[in-house]
């Protein structure tokens, strides 16, 4: 039973300004959340709030200041409660790509030539990138394991069995931004720990669906993107302290010495720190409880079973098209709300222009998980990719598989 205080998706919608856009004289249906989701007033006003009211350098002695240094404090405290942390675990930089390479050059400097990095072929090239370039520049091992061409599922046996004496790192996304494909990055993590090795998870796909709890998942570090759960365009880093306080990575030597702002190069972009906090009570917001973190506990339960209805029609609504093929495991898997499809005959950037003619935004290509596009043989054109979010409605998805439709029997 619906807690009374759970927010409906009208009442979510409610939330949302984009919503109210129109296109071609359709109200506009955003599909496009794997990509950047819309952005709900509180955090626009969080932030504008900032920037007129509290803008400022950290660590003077005037209000401003302080301001922000608090600010900057409870955003720190937000995102622990998202991720079941500590705040001084939390390090924020411009994006989850910049992040990571930025931590890949500081552990690479203690590896040496012939140490192993294990990375996947289902990952976004964010996670796959940083470490190619560490590898290249080092005289590393890069070992590179497949997907199941079938399912879209990783081949996790082979990744274990991949680890060895010179095994330095694992980096392994949780979801798949192309095919919605969820892995068990709390089993991967479980056998590198028992191992010794450090994990990497790239959370960029997976926070926006599954509650994140680093405790349970048992990883080292993890990266996601606040703009892709409702906030602004911003990176934020986890990672264990005793970690942080010692990776070697590039600062300067003004810059503090100690986690999490040692990670953290340069002035940041403060406006984007308070509205990721934002971002995060507009989570909690949906299914208030005893406190934040409980609130999004119950704030993910709820978007799971609606996002995973909305997924179950889409998937069955495009499957019985005809000519359209869909990528990735089906509903009855672990994965996102999130579905990779191709209209046969009909390259997929065309597909995209002709939902977004009724007022359907979805995006195309290969969206920088460029191996899983390359391997599932698609060409330059790659995947149509349409993912429901909070706002999503059962009429929009009904829209979206009538598109598809039309657009398949031209």
């Amino acid at each position: 039973m619906t807690n009374p205080s759970t927010l409906s998706v009208d009442q979510i919608r409610d939330r949302f300004p984009a919503l109210t856009r129109r296109h071609r004289g359709q109200p506009v249906g955003f599909f496009d959340g794997p990509g950047g989701t819309q952005v709900p007033s509180t955090v626009i006003d969080a932030m504008a709030d900032y920037l007129a009211h509290h803008n400022a350098n950290t660590h003077w002695e005037y209000p401003t200041s302080h301001e922000t240094d608090a600010l900057i404090a409870e955003a720190r405290q937000a995102m622990a409660d998202l991720f079941g942390s500590r705040p001084d675990e939390i390090v924020f930089g411009a994006n989850m790509t910049t992040l990571t390479f930025h931590l890949a050059r500081g552990l690479a400097r203690a590896w040496e030539s012939g140490d192993e990095i294990v990375v996947t072929a289902l990952d976004h090239h964010g996670n796959v990138g940083p470490w190619e370039a560490v590898a290249r520049d080092r005289g590393l091992v890069l070992q590179r394991i497949p997907f199941r061409l079938g399912d879209g599922t990783l081949e996790v046996d082979r990744l274990l069995d991949a680890l060895g004496p010179k095994t330095r790192l694992v980096a392994v996304g949780w979801a798949s931004n192309a095919l919605g494909t969820v892995t068990d990055v709390a089993a991967i993590c479980r056998e590198t720990a028992a191992r010794g090795i450090p994990s990497f998870v790239d959370g960029v796909h997976g926070v926006p669906h599954v509650f994140p709890d680093v405790a349970r998942i048992g990883c080292d570090y993890l990266a996601c993107s606040p703009y892709k759960f409702y906030g602004p365009h911003l990176g934020t880093l986890f990672g264990r302290k005793e970690l942080l306080d010692r990776v070697d990575v590039p600062k300067l030597r003004p810059a503090p010495d100690a986690a999490p702002e040692r990670l953290e190069t340069g002035t940041l972009s403060h406006e984007g720190i308070v509205g990721a906090r934002a971002a995060v009570d507009f989570m909690a917001s949906i299914a208030p409880r005893e406190d934040r973190r409980q609130s999004l506990a119950a704030a993910y339960r709820v978007l799971h079973e609606r996002g995973r209805a909305l997924f179950g029609r889409l998937w069955e609504g495009l499957g019985a098209i005809p000519g359209v093929r869909r990528f990735g495991p089906g509903p009855d898997r672990p994965r996102t709300p999130t579905i990779g499809f191709v209209v046969e005959g009909v390259p997929s950037s065309s597909v995209a222009r002709g939902l977004a003619e009724r007022g359907l935004f979805v995006s195309h290509g290969d969206f920088y998980a460029a191996t899983v596009i390359e391997r599932l043989g698609l060409g330059s054109e790659g995947l149509v990719r349409a993912g429901a979010a909070c706002y999503t409605n059962d009429a929009e998805v009904e829209r979206l598989i009538e598109g598809v439709r039309e657009i398949a029997a031209r």
